[in-house]
């Protein structure tokens, strides 16, 4: 007889919601630049287009729009965000493609619509199409793999742009980060999760109620994938014993204070984490920001001099004072973890359960650690 394993983990916990996933604007923009440059390559445009996501699914998408005329291709998706309540809903992503000489390799600007980089801190450089790191990767992999199956060089320069792109981002953060005259091009993994509050927050009940039944006594709560991730690799945790607690960090530390498992772990991006270290329990971009005066006293209690902490209370983003910090050796990620840690501890009000944070910045790298600390029923 087959054992069969009681279902756990962000899988299940996303199929439970009942919601609909969407796609993210780089998977819209990756469809859209295969579908262009295949165009280029063969004169036909693949309708609809399939791509591959960085987690192996395989989405087709239909075109909303193409053109094939004068040494260049352009193929546009409409975005759709499942039952997200997501902004560029229903945003019209072009990608425009046009042939380089062989060794130019991937070019990417920012057409209308699409903001460009204009203050330090993000994971671009000043003057960059606000075109993230994983969906150019995502198009250059797709580039690549259109190149070698229909003869081309994938030399190629890829301008993405979105209709009324400047319009949607005055509803972003994007102007308070310095990227102007758009939108930016998102995704780590090209799904969009929907997020509906009770949905949510029922789905992370039922996660701890199910690694409590398969008898898991370390849980650990991420803010996305990518700490999910982290979290795995720190600690070897089981996939049911992984709760997908998005923004919503207090609905986690209630429950679990009311339902105690022996030790959980918070892990999660730098900026996010530093929310919950200021006191915050609801982390959406929406219902709470990086308090940078808040970052500057830590700082300051790590050792920071005072030009330091004013430079760190004037960053332009959590991830930009982080890095001022580390190159003065003030140790900011381990301070925030540390205070974010203390702050679950009074969430969960005494309740069995010691903590430990893991603080990591957007490409996964560990920038923040707190060694497990709380009463649990093993210490």
């Amino acid at each position: 007889m087959t054992e069969t394993k009681a279902p756990g983990g962000r899988s299940a916990q996303l199929a439970r919601t009942g919601l609909r996933h969407g796609w993210t604007t780089g998977a819209c923009a990756t469809a859209a630049t295969t579908a262009a440059y295949t165009a280029l390559l063969t004169g036909e445009f693949p309708d609809p287009v399939t791509i591959t996501l960085p987690k192996g699914q395989t989405p087709a998408f239909a075109l909303a729009a193409e053109e094939l005329a004068g040494g260049h291709a352009m193929a546009g998706i409409v975005k759709d965000a499942g039952d997200d309540p997501d902004v560029t809903h229903g945003a019209l992503i072009r990608s425009t493609v046009r042939l380089l000489p062989p060794g130019a390799g991937v070019v990417f600007r920012a057409g209308p619509g699409v903001g460009t980089v204009t203050r330090p801190g993000l994971p671009l450089p000043v003057g960059e199409p606000a075109i993230n790191p994983v969906p150019r990767r995502m198009m250059t992999d797709h580039v690549t793999e259109a190149a070698a199956r229909h003869g081309g060089t994938g030399d190629v320069e890829i301008t993405v742009s979105v209709d009324h792109g400047e319009e949607i981002a005055r509803s972003t953060w994007n102007g308070r980060l310095g990227i102007l005259g758009g939108i930016s091009i998102l995704g780590t993994t090209g799904i969009v999760v929907p997020y509906s509050c009770s949905a949510w927050i029922d789905s992370i009940r039922r996660g701890v109620d199910v690694a409590r039944a398969a008898g898991r006594t370390h849980v650990a709560g991420c803010t996305g994938s990518t700490s999910e991730k982290v979290a795995v690799a720190v600690h070897g945790l089981p996939e049911d014993a992984l709760l997908d607690m998005g923004d919503f960090a207090g609905a986690v530390l209630k429950y679990i204070r009311r339902h105690p498992v022996d030790r959980l772990t918070v892990a999660g991006g730098f900026a996010k984490l530093s929310k919950l270290a200021a006191g915050h329990l609801d982390l959406h971009s929406s219902r709470s920001q990086v308090d940078k005066g808040f970052l500057a006293e830590l700082a300051r209690r790590g050792g920071a001099d005072e030009v330091l902490a004013a430079e760190v209370a004037a960053a332009n983003t959590g991830l930009d004072a982080l890095q001022r910090c580390a190159a003065r050796g003030v140790p900011l990620g381990d301070l925030v973890a540390a205070t974010a840690r203390d702050e679950a501890l009074a969430v969960l009000r005494g309740a069995p359960v010691a903590v430990d944070v893991i603080c990591i910045d957007r490409a996964g790298t560990v920038v923040g650690r707190a060694e497990p600390r709380g009463p649990s029923r093993k210490g």
